[in-house]
């Protein structure tokens, strides 16, 4: 905490986890585990075309974020490809169109490098203060859309016959999962970001029945995850993207054997029990 650059880190790390874990509670309800990953991949090119005419990482990765989950729905309602099919295409042809782009660039691939596995202790006081924006953007509109978003994430159906846009709720969705995927490029990295989406979320899913109680321990862990790998990647000198999505990944697996109700131990506890029951 005597370190400034430290200091920008710690809270970086904490921001994406809350944002990230919040997000991907929705991601994984509705099955969009794909989407994220698509549009975190898709952001590549706009990075890379940021960096070449000197603007701001996130103002190209918005940019290139949206178009592509616009192009993705675009392509599934107007084409007998279902949106799986659409994600792969378009993420891929993306990310592809990214890695060329950076591989163009003699002497620079170096810079991006960060982008694509993240260095959280490279962030500056500027990088800070948009990701809190981005935070406080994120975390507000879902406050104010939480009945919309909660009935459309559990029955699209029951959502359509009340007469809610469903659609412009799932846009939204995706210009929310943009944004936290732009606050989150310094922190665990463009390839990494994914994890974060959606591991949290998967932990709290095997602890609670109880939604708003999943986005509690989904932003809880995510915010675990993020302040432990930042302290191993410091003392260790390793990756801090990578060592934040480790710890994450850890945190699962370890409940996803001793979750109470969830976990794989218990459930082989409870098992010869029920067949003594009905021997």
């Amino acid at each position: 905490m005597n370190y400034p650059y430290l200091q920008n880190a710690l809270l970086a790390a904490i921001l994406v986890g809350i944002i990230c874990g919040v997000i991907g509670c929705f991601i994984i309800l509705r099955g969009m585990a794909l989407m994220g990953d698509a549009i975190s991949h898709a952001v590549l090119p706009g990075v890379v075309i940021a960096y070449m005419v000197g603007a701001s990482f996130f103002i190209g990765a918005v940019i290139t974020g949206v178009l592509t989950a616009l192009a993705i729905g675009f392509i599934s309602q107007n084409s007998r490809i279902k949106e799986d099919s659409a994600i792969g295409i378009m993420f891929t042809a993306m990310f592809a169109l990214g890695v060329v782009m950076i591989t163009a660039l003699q002497g620079t691939s170096v810079d991006l490098w960060h982008i694509l596995f993240g260095n959280v202790l490279a962030v500056s006081q500027t990088d800070l203060y948009i990701t809190m924006g981005i935070g406080i953007f994120v975390l507000l509109t879902i406050f104010v859309f939480y009945r919309p978003l909660l009935l459309s994430s559990f029955d699209e159906t029951m959502a359509k016959a009340t007469g809610l846009p469903v659609k412009w709720i799932h846009y939204m969705l995706m210009l929310l999962l943009s944004f936290v995927t732009v606050a989150s490029l310094q922190t665990v990295g463009i390839i990494l970001v994914v994890a974060m989406l959606i591991t949290p979320g998967a932990t709290a899913y095997l602890l609670t029945e109880r939604f708003s109680v999943m986005l509690f321990l989904s932003a809880l862990f995510g915010i675990i995850s993020a302040v432990s790998g930042l302290f191993w990647s410091v003392i260790y000198d390793v990756s801090s993207g990578a060592s934040i999505v480790l710890v994450a990944s850890a945190i699962f697996i370890f409940f996803f054997f001793f979750a109470p109700k969830q976990g794989l131990v218990f459930k082989w506890l409870r098992t010869p029990k029920r067949e003594s029951k009905i021997s």
